[in-house]
């Protein structure tokens, strides 16, 4: 792109993730400008509607309102702002989330600092930026609903990466053994299971796995 650089606000709840962003896009200050930046949802509200950037970059898990509440209002205070949202959750159902909310875009925190900056600038030609093993994913699992393949599960509302952390449960395996198994962070499985547990109505992963089996998710 040609022409002044991007102004960005940056929105996270952890001093250390703010600082590292504005680290990684301190090189391309030709393209990005950091003009700001929030710890919270609320604060975040209150500086994109004062500085009015080109693009907010913000965690979907923020102490609080979330990265999707602040779509939200945004959209109703300041219309046309555009929000992408950076996470650790390379699940499709925060994808989906995000999208409905209104994001310009979904990315995930191993991103680095010249593909962040490529998908803000499309981001801000209203380009939706989704990361691309997130989205290839998306794509499967729509082709799969379409011809009425479901994975284990669907049939409860569990999204497919929630049915991989089931399964795993059923296994025996605990939390760590499945942050490897599937190649994701410990926090990230602990997210999964909360949801599992809110969507099977179970209080604890025994609960989950009893559950499980009684409903012919898995034999």
């Amino acid at each position: 792109m040609t022409g002044s650089p991007l102004r960005v606000v940056l929105v996270d709840d952890h001093e250390m993730v703010v600082a590292g962003l504005k680290a990684m896009l301190a090189p391309f200050a030709g393209r990005v400008r950091v003009v700001g930046s929030a710890n919270s949802a609320r604060e975040a509200l209150d500086v994109a509607v004062s500085l009015a950037p080109d693009i907010v970059l913000c965690d979907v898990r923020l102490r609080g309102d979330s990265g999707l509440d602040l779509c939200r209002s945004l959209a109703e205070r300041a219309p046309g702002q555009k929000v992408v949202l950076l996470s650790v959750y390379d699940d499709e159902q925060y994808l989906y989330q995000a999208l409905r909310a209104g994001a310009a875009g979904y990315l995930l925190k191993h991103i680095g600092g010249e593909e962040l900056v490529r998908h803000l600038e499309l981001a801000a030609t209203g380009t939706t930026v989704v990361d691309a093993t997130m989205a290839g994913r998306a794509a499967a699992s729509a082709a799969r609903l379409e011809r009425d393949e479901f994975w284990p599960g669907a049939h409860l509302g569990l999204t497919q990466r929630e049915s991989e952390v089931l399964a795993l449960l059923v296994a025996g395996h605990s939390n760590r053994a499945i942050a490897a198994e599937l190649v994701i962070g410990d926090e990230t499985v602990k997210s999964h299971v909360r949801a599992l547990l809110r969507k099977l109505a179970v209080p604890d992963r025994t609960a989950a796995v009893a559950a499980a089996l009684r409903e012919g998710v898995f034999r």
